[in-house]
Formats: C-alpha cells, structure tokens, sequence
C-alpha cells in the first residue's frame, strides 16, 4: 500500500497529524479558557448520563479533550498517536483509520458509562426511592450532596480509549515488530506489549489503583479495536498480515 502526500509534517499521515493539531489545539483552549472562569470539559467532557450536564454530543467530543492542569496527560496520548497512529493509518488507508478511530472512542465511552451505572447502583436506585441528598466522604467525615451535583461530578475526557485501540491494532497486525519498553533491556514483541497493556489496564481497573484514571474506558478501546478488526478480517476487508 502506497502513501504520497507533500504537506504532511513529519511524515505522518493526514488524519493523524490533523487528530494531534486538534487535540492540541481543544487543550489548549481549555487551559486558556480556565484563565476567564469557563470550563470547557464541562461541556465537551463526558458525563454520567443521568448527569444534567450529559448530552450525546460528549460520546465524540470528550475523545478531543484532556485534563488543562496535566499536560503529561495529552502529551502521552498524542506522543503514542504520534508513534503508532501514521502506521496504522497506512495500513488501514485513511477513510477507514478515522473510523476505526472514532469507534474505538466511542465503545471506551459506553464501557464507561456502564462502569458508572453498575458503581452507582445503590445510589441511583436510592435517589429514585426519592432520597434528594446524597452522602459522600470528605476531610471532615460524612456530608450531604444534592443528588444531581454528585452525578455531575462524574466526567472523563481524553483520547486514550482511541489511542488504546491503536495500540491494539499494532498488536493485531504487526504482531511480531519489535519493540523496546523502558525499564526492559530487550525487544519485546508487539503482541505481548499490547497483551501486557490490557492486562495492567483490567488489574488497575478492578484493584482501583490509579482511581483517577477511567482504566475500563481504556479496555473498552481495545475490545472496539479487536472487534472491528476481526470484523474486517471475516469479510476479507483485512488479510491476516494487516495488509489489503
């Protein structure tokens, strides 16, 4: 498969490049946005669906939004997109990359969504028993929420259910490229780092490490990626090298 295109920067690929320069671009927006007291995320970010801040539109947008106080956070989804994104590109041709990009975004959304509704079971149920106030721990002990702000407080952002999807598209079609990952002093292949991935994202996940971090909406990136993938491999769109 051949790849021709002049104004691509640093070699990559136009629906990659154009992906980071927005991603770049939302962050920082949002960061300046901060500045005169409007907060982006609360409208672009994804939220609880029974959140009053929830619309539809946030299962596209929050894959184009990142945490303005933590650039690590949109530096290592788009230094990956940036390392894996052009591979994938070329090999899936554009029109299809963009898709299975957004769609890896979205199943990372819905996964999250579930995640919430089955941890905010009791109170949900509760809230419809007609209980207004909801308890949360702070500093000082127990103390009461309305029941509306607590579900708003529920919001996620960022590219790395997409960009987890990437991954696991390296994993599925070169399976076998060697790779180095620090703090390791041999090449490992692909398919066992992307295997080393999810296991570490399903084990954060259950264990609550790293609570901050939405680890099933990166699991669900994946199982959207593996699924699109053998999808194409059934009909012929995908041969098994990756290749058409």
């Amino acid at each position: 498969m051949q790849y021709n295109n002049r104004s691509s920067v640093l070699n990559l690929p136009p629906v990659t490049l154009h992906l980071i320069i927005i991603n770049v671009i939302l962050w920082v927006a949002t960061f300046v946005c901060l500045k005169f007291n409007i907060d982006l995320t609360q409208w672009l970010g994804l939220h609880f669906w029974q959140s009053s801040r929830f619309n539809a539109a946030q299962f596209v947008t929050y894959m184009f939004m990142h945490d303005p106080s933590n650039v690590y956070h949109v530096f290592c989804n788009m230094f990956s997109l940036f390392m894996f994104g052009g591979l994938i590109e070329r090999t899936l041709g554009s029109k299809r990359y963009l898709f299975y990009y957004v769609t890896c975004g979205l199943v990372a959304a819905l996964v999250q969504e579930v995640v919430w509704q089955i941890s905010l079971h009791d109170v949900i149920t509760a809230v419809k028993g007609g209980i207004e106030y909801v308890a949360i721990p702070s500093r000082s002990g127990m103390s009461q929420m309305l029941a509306g702000d607590f579900f708003n407080m529920f919001v996620t952002v960022g590219a790395s259910g997409a960009v987890f999807g990437i991954l696991l598209a390296f994993g599925m079609l070169y399976p076998n490229m060697s790779m180095y990952i620090i703090p390791f002093p041999f090449p490992l292949k692909a398919k066992w780092v992307v295997l080393g991935y999810g296991v570490l994202e399903l084990f954060f996940g259950i264990s609550q490490a790293m609570d901050s971090v939405a680890h099933f909406a990166h699991l669900g990136g994946m199982i959207g990626g593996i699924l699109l993938i053998l999808y194409w491999r059934h009909n012929g769109t995908l041969t098994r090298n990756g290749l058409y």
